[in-house]
């Protein structure tokens, strides 16, 4: 009988929790009463909006950029990301002493590329709608000389992005249900990494927008699965594919997929700024919509949620969550 190693372990996370220790914060763990009794459940939100760069991929990034040699350094980073990411290897660039070019789309929020530019970075955009990031990122890389750190699709990223929800266990203890968002898939895969390692009776779910349900789709199927580049005010779930790398870790250890549509994203992000007083970006808030609307179904007793960034500026947060449009 023979067995195969998981491209990511929880010695892994553990080693990645030790590279960012005095750089990444340590981020609060909140709890409501008010959502506690709305749930019918014990709540513990993770608060990656509180991470540097606003979101939890700077935990990713600075773990697999840290481990470059300084050769690979000298001659910078490249990324490809609609915002986060992009934030999160330009600020781990600097800290290093490197310089990052980032592809970033032509429709990125306006202030996520102000915010990469401000670390440092130069921007390269593309049409999200009709490029392939991931090639115009290979080529600038090979042109230049460059290292590039993808946003998912490495397990030191990987490893980095599951410190989240490990730090979240020692915190609170075993939980029944873990709640993270999914987009390319390394958030999740991380964490579920983690938690099962720790707490294998602990179920997790992801949580996908409805016009951007490949993962969901993919796991049905047994397969990847494309699905038309999303349409959703979740940009950082905008894809149209899950990693090949996130997909083999999330297939044996994700419990289920729910799908939150845009109005109930938008109601999760009033909601955490009336009553929880935090602002979170949409994609962000897909756990706490999932929570709220019940995609979940009946709770256990101790439920924890990533809330996975809270990068968006005041004009589109009006805008999303005054008017509704």
């Amino acid at each position: 009988m023979t067995t195969t190693t998981p491209p990511v372990t929880l010695d892994d996370v553990r080693a990645a929790a030790e590279r960012l220790e005095g750089v990444a914060h340590r981020t609060p763990v909140l709890r409501s009463r008010t959502l506690d009794a709305l749930a019918g459940a014990e709540i513990h939100l993770k608060c990656e909006n509180f991470q540097r760069v606003g979101a939890f991929k700077f935990r990713g990034a600075y773990n697999a950029a840290s481990r470059l040699t300084p050769g690979q350094l000298s001659r910078g980073i490249a990324a490809y990301s609609s915002g986060n990411h992009a934030q999160a290897v330009a600020l781990a660039a600097r800290e290093l002493g490197a310089t990052a070019v980032i592809v970033m789309p032509e429709d990125a929020p306006p202030s996520k590329r102000a915010a990469t530019e401000g670390y440092g970075a130069e921007i390269v955009t593309y049409d999200r709608y009709g490029g392939d990031r991931v090639a115009v990122a290979e080529t600038l890389a090979a042109e230049r000389g460059l290292t590039l750190v993808p946003p998912y699709e490495h397990p030191h990223v990987i490893a980095g992005q599951g410190t989240a929800a490990l730090e979240l266990v020692e915190e609170t203890g075993a939980l029944d249900v873990l709640l993270a968002p999914v987009g390319g898939g390394g958030l999740i895969a991380g964490s579920a990494t983690a938690v099962k390692a720790l707490h294998p009776g602990t179920r997790v779910i992801g949580v996908e927008p409805e016009a951007g349900d490949d993962t969901r789709r993919s796991l049905e199927a047994g397969r990847r699965v494309a699905v038309p580049v999303p349409r959703t005010i979740a940009d950082g779930q905008a894809l149209h594919i899950p990693g090949e790398l996130t997909f083999s870790l999330n297939r044996r250890l994700l419990d289920g997929i729910v799908l939150v549509g845009d109005d109930e994203i938008r109601e999760a992000m009033r909601f955490a700024f009336e009553r929880l007083k935090i602002v979170l970006e949409p994609s962000g808030a897909t756990p706490l919509a999932a929570l709220l609307t019940g995609r979940v179904g009946p709770l256990p007793s101790r439920v924890g949620l990533i809330l996975s960034g809270g990068n968006i500026d005041a004009a589109r947060f009006a805008r999303l969550c005054g008017s509704g449009a």
